[in-house]
């Protein structure tokens, strides 16, 4: 039944064939339908970037706003319909970057909504420039000798709140992704999901993978899951860290 909330009228995609955004499509809306949410209890909010695209196939009243400006517009609809569930889904580009201040601040807060955000490393839409999260001596479109800044890390900035729900997980771990936005969308507070994606086309390639099978391939051999439990997560490592 998950199929109900996608608007299958519009596909194919826009987005490029192997990009990890559609199982972060498929999976939140598998979540969503498990916890019986649809158009009558619950709303996604995207930003500019690739990932902005999920709102317009998410059947249910979405809000495609602003760039970086998904956090405070989704505040605001949780302001106002405090029983609603808002999510946000975006880019890593859009959330910690021109987005970064409302991140801190809104995690600060601890802002009643969910956060997913599709980390691949890059900025997809706009060709493959190095942002953020681009890790050390990547070449991208715009450091072709090698990324010279130390990326972002995004575990370190929620957890610099008092009250925190972090997860990471990768798009090649469906069923590990699913678990996490369920558990994020229960949370009470601001929770945010880290998902490690493949962007093939504008990365990829780049950095000599032939395939976004490839992509995926390195994710499963090289993240494991923690154990339940651990107050911080390792970089080769997915699962949910929290307090209360």
């Amino acid at each position: 039944m998950y199929k109900d909330l996608i608007r299958l009228d519009r596909f194919p995609t826009k987005w490029c064939p192997g990009c990890g955004i559609g199982q972060i499509l498929i999976q939140l809306t598998k979540a969503m339908d498990q916890m019986g949410l649809d158009h009558t209890n619950s709303t996604i909010i995207t930003g500019i970037g690739c990932t902005g695209r999920l709102s317009g196939y998410i059947n249910l009243d979405t809000v495609y706003t602003l760039h970086g400006r998904t956090l405070p517009m989704a505040e605001a609809i949780k302001t106002v319909n405090p029983n609603l569930k808002v999510i946000v889904v975006s880019g890593d580009g859009d959330l910690t970057a021109i987005g970064g201040n409302h991140l801190l601040h809104a995690a600060r807060r601890n802002a009643n909504i969910t956060v997913i955000c599709n980390n691949n490393q890059i900025y997809g839409l706009t060709g493959g420039q190095a942002g953020p999260t681009t890790p050390l001596g990547t070449r991208t479109v715009s450091t072709p000798a090698g990324a010279i800044r130390n990326p972002l890390i995004l575990e370190n900035l929620i957890k610099s709140a008092a009250k925190y729900f972090y997860a990471r997980t990768t798009a090649y771990h469906q069923i590990h992704m699913q678990s996490c936005i369920r558990e994020a969308i229960e949370w009470p507070g601001f929770a945010f999901i880290e998902v490690m994606s493949q962007c093939i086309e504008n990365n990829g390639r780049r950095i000599g993978f032939n395939s976004a099978w490839e992509m995926l391939q390195l994710y499963k051999r090289t993240y494991k899951k923690a154990p339940r439990g651990k107050d911080s997560l390792e970089p080769d490592e997915i699962g949910i860290i929290r307090q209360s």
